[in-house]
């Protein structure tokens, strides 16, 4: 059984640089948050113990780029939402979207594939990806996401999402429509 534990871990020991500077920020914020330690989340199906916790919007986060791999988009989608590039390509004005590279992850947001957060922004100095979230992510009152590591989740509102840290790390998102090709 996992436990929902209010804010960051008693020790930093066994932890990440990258995770402990998101805990860092959000206190610094003062953004109130939940966290749940646990064992690698890879997929979204073996978020569904972690999701039923948290009691959360559970976000899918997808890293993609242009062709040219010149634009690269941090997507924040409901992880039960089918992801159709054809539909976002065109509410973005971008041709060919795809996933962009591990290296790509690694050198924009020092994450590494499987713990793609919108934590990762804070790394993202440069501004070099643009943030998209689809509007029914930003429907409910709290939000999950990883700290830079997937071997915690956090829980934290999402009105302090938008309103603290993206003001703080200085992305505005785009917000977007998506049926997931339920209509056209």
């Amino acid at each position: 059984m996992l436990e929902l534990l209010n804010g960051r871990p008693v020790s930093d020991e066994g932890r990440l640089d990258k995770e402990i500077r998101v805990y860092d920020l959000l206190d610094s914020l003062q953004i109130e948050y939940q966290r749940i330690d646990h064992e690698a989340a890879m997929n979204m199906a073996v978020c569904a113990e972690i999701d039923q916790t948290l009691q959360a919007t559970i976000c899918k986060n997808l890293f993609l780029c242009n062709r040219q791999e010149t634009s690269f988009y941090l997507l924040m989608m409901p992880g039960d939402k089918k992801f159709m590039t054809k539909e976002l390509s065109k509410q973005l004005g971008v041709s060919r979207l795809s996933f962009a590279s591990a290296a790509y992850m690694e050198k924009y947001l020092d994450i590494t594939p499987g713990s793609v957060s919108v934590m990762g922004l804070m790394n993202d100095t440069a501004k070099n990806v643009q943030l998209v979230i689809d509007e029914d992510i930003l429907k409910g009152e709290y939000i999950g996401c990883h700290p830079c590591i997937n071997t915690s989740s956090l829980r934290l509102k999402t009105a302090d999402l938008t309103g603290k840290f993206l003001p703080a790390v200085e992305h505005e998102p785009v917000v977007v429509h998506l049926t997931g090709g339920e209509c056209e």
